[in-house]
């Protein structure tokens, strides 16, 4: 019989996404589901800085692909490695 182990890759980034879904969690664990993104963003960010985790929410960044190119909002950018849009 063949046994599957799953393996976490170590990689650095490991520990800052754990660390960002740990601020996540705790802010839903306070407020609750069911409010706006308005509501969650500031509170995740004070979550983050109280984390000491560094961040930049509401970035600009520019898609370019075979002669098209967009500039669309990154919602949150940690520790320059990790983005993410909160809905």
């Amino acid at each position: 019989m063949l046994t599957v182990v799953p393996v976490l890759v170590d990689a650095p980034f490991n520990v800052i996404t754990g660390q960002i879904i740990g601020a996540a969690i705790e802010v839903h664990r306070i407020l609750g589901p069911g409010l706006l993104e308005s509501a969650y963003m500031p509170c995740l960010q004070f979550e983050l800085a109280a984390g000491k985790l560094r961040f930049v929410a509401d970035r600009p960044f520019r898609l370019c692909t075979k002669g098209w190119s967009s500039t669309r909002t990154i919602d949150s950018i940690c520790s320059w490695r990790i983005w993410w849009s909160s809905k």
